[in-house]
């Protein structure tokens, strides 16, 4: 039987984030450049993002290109440069035909001219799309976000448009790159490694965290309804007990 068969609908996270990690590993196994991993994680891309929506989830971010990434050789910089920008203006209408509205998230100005082109162009053919959100983490990191949103709320306590007693958790959500999006309930991880790598470290305050052996070329759509079946059996208390939410049913 499927995972998807065993879900129980009414507890579908409405949130979900991925860690694509193992494409170069799975490129290297079958004796080829690590970007040729890349290009075949376009077709899982593809898988989760069905997926999501054959089951109601409205928020995919996927952490496309982490601040750290620059560091790799420039030859896979810049094939993962030209690959993100191919890929969208192919994917437009795909995204248009099933309701897919784009979103990024992440330091933009340090991507290349013709890529954020690409992108400002993708977000606005897709502004109407209401069935699923696609947030695209590009040259991003938790704590590059973090320190943009305290070097903000720091300005403009400077300005007098807020005192410092008026800074709460709250405050912070709105300075986020991720304040018009609710928190992700649950992260998912391919390839085998346990880390957020400084993703969303502030958002996943309380994700599950779901860990799979599987690299990203190969996650298909049962992978990702396997990740919500794991996390629907998970108790999430948020710092209560157990009796207490019982006791609150």
């Amino acid at each position: 039987m499927s995972f998807k068969d065993q879900l129980n609908t009414t507890n579908i996270p409405e949130h979900v984030a991925i860690i694509m990690d193992g494409n170069g590993r799975w490129a290297e196994k079958q004796g080829e450049h690590r970007v040729f991993g890349h290009t075949k994680g376009v077709e899982s891309v593809r898988e989760a993002l069905t997926a999501a929506g054959e089951i109601g989830v409205k928020y995919l971010t996927l952490y496309a290109f982490s601040t750290e990434n620059w560091n790799r050789p420039k030859e896979e910089v810049d094939a993962l440069m030209d690959l993100l920008v191919k890929t969208i203006t192919m994917e437009v209408e795909s995204l248009n035909e099933n309701e897919v509205r784009l979103h990024v998230i992440g330091d933009l100005e340090s991507l290349p001219e013709g890529c954020v082109e690409a992108l400002d162009q993708s977000m606005e053919d897709t502004k109407h799309n209401e069935r699923v959100n696609l947030i695209l983490a590009l040259s991003y990191s938790s704590k590059w976000e973090i320190t943009r949103a305290i070097k903000n709320i720091v300005d403009d306590v400077q300005k007098g448009n807020m005192s410092s007693d008026d800074i709460d958790s709250e405050t912070i959500d709105k300075y986020l790159n991720t304040a018009n999006f609710p928190e992700p309930e649950l992260l998912i991880r391919t390839s085998g490694e346990r880390r957020i790598s400084n993703f969303l470290l502030w958002q996943l305050a309380y994700s599950e965290l779901y860990f799979t052996e599987t690299l990203w070329p190969d996650f298909k759509k049962e992978n990702f309804f396997e990740a919500i079946y794991n996390y629907q059996q998970r108790e999430r208390r948020f710092g209560k007990t157990s009796a207490q939410l019982l006791s609150n049913e």
